[in-house]
Formats: C-alpha cells, sequence, structure tokens
C-alpha cells in the first residue's frame, strides 16, 4: 500500500525534451533522487514527440532504445530485459506519448517508459501550445524583466561575432525555449534587437 501512495505522489509532468534537458540533476550519494526542472523536482514525465532512431538489442543481455525528438531536443527512452517488447510496436516516424521515469547514467538524462501510446502528429502542435500557456503563467513580470535584459545582455556581448544564435540563448539561460523565443520575438517587434539571418540575433538598439 505505501508503494501505491509513493507512485501516487510522484506526478508524471507534462514537458518538452528542451526542459527537461535543461533541469539539474539532483543526486542522493551515487543514486539519482530527481531532476530540478524549472523549482519542480520531478521524476517522472509526460512527453510527446516523434521516434527518430531505433536500436534493439535482443541477445543474451536485452536492451533497447528509442530516440525520441519534439523540436525542442532529443532523449533516449530505454528498456532492459523483457522490457524490449515495450518497443516492438514503434518505429521511426512514430508519434509517441511517453509517460515514464527520468533517468541519469553516465552524464545521461534519459526516461525509462512505463506507458508507451501512439499519437497522431497533431498531438505535438496541441502539447506544444499547452505548455505555452502554462509557462507564461508560471513566469512573473518581475522574471520576465530579468530574462529579457539576460537576452539584450547575451546580443550585446556577441556583436562582434555578428550574432547570437537562439539555440545558444536557449541552451544558456535555463528557460523555457517558449518563453525565450516570445521575449526574442518582443525585441525584434520593438526594434531592438533584428535577424541577420533566420535564428540569429543581433543588437540594434
Amino acid at each position: 500500500m505505501a508503494e501505491d501512495n509513493q507512485f501516487k505522489r510522484n506526478v508524471a509532468y507534462k514537458m518538452r525534451i528542451g526542459d527537461i534537458l535543461a533541469g539539474k540533476v539532483i543526486m542522493e550519494g551515487e543514486r539519482f533522487k530527481s531532476l530540478d526542472v524549472q523549482n519542480k523536482q520531478v521524476i517522472r514525465v509526460n512527453v510527446i514527440a516523434n521516434v527518430i532512431e531505433k536500436y534493439i538489442q535482443d541477445a543474451e543481455k536485452k536492451y533497447g532504445s528509442i530516440t525520441i525528438d519534439d523540436a525542442s531536443g532529443q532523449i533516449r527512452l530505454k528498456v532492459f530485459g523483457e522490457d524490449i517488447e515495450k518497443f516492438s510496436q514503434f518505429n521511426q516516424g512514430d508519434t509517441i506519448i511517453v509517460i515514464g521515469l527520468v533517468r541519469s547514467w553516465n552524464n545521461e538524462v534519459y526516461i525509462t517508459p512505463e506507458i508507451l501510446k501512439k499519437k497522431d502528429p497533431a498531438f505535438l502542435l496541441v502539447r506544444k501550445l499547452e505548455l505555452e500557456k502554462e509557462n507564461v503563467k508560471t513566469i512573473d513580470k518581475t522574471q520576465l524583466l530579468a530574462l529579457k535584459d539576460k537576452i539584450i545582455e547575451r546580443v550585446k556581448a556577441a556583436d562582434a561575432d555578428g550574432g547570437v544564435n537562439v539555440d545558444t540563448l536557449i541552451l544558456e539561460l535555463h528557460e523555457p525555449p517558449e518563453i525565450i523565443n516570445q521575449e526574442i520575438k518582443k525585441l525584434l517587434e520593438d526594434g531592438i534587437a533584428y535577424e541577420p539571418r533566420p535564428g540569429k540575433i543581433r543588437y540594434l538598439g
């Protein structure tokens, strides 16, 4: 009964892969404890993404991995032993929903899947919009202003290099990619920055 209660307490947070990868791994001794993502202690996640690679080792030591991508990043799902059967119905190009446990080993964050289901590709957009709304609600005006200042600071600093890549900003700032893109869009609209080419930002002042 205690195990059931523990299982229920570990909420499967709906997340984008980029946010998972930007999280901080929390260890308890040598054992993985949780992932700190936007001040949430994350143990289980709910992700919708496309399968881009699948590997099955059906030998004495059975092992399977599926790499998934949701346009914010890529992460691997890993299974061992008889659990490789969980991957049998999935192939490259499938859109799937994954509910599973976050794990970290050898500096790699991955997911041990509990539930896997095929989904219509349209669900990727539905999830993206859903998370954008949530992220806007969870970041207050003070945090947004601080984020805006950080973006401007980095854009100015990169002027000698012809600007900074949006992907670099997302990796360095450790904030939801949707919020960073939203603030960059505002800077472009306000004439504070411009795009010398798609995906690169320069300071205009």
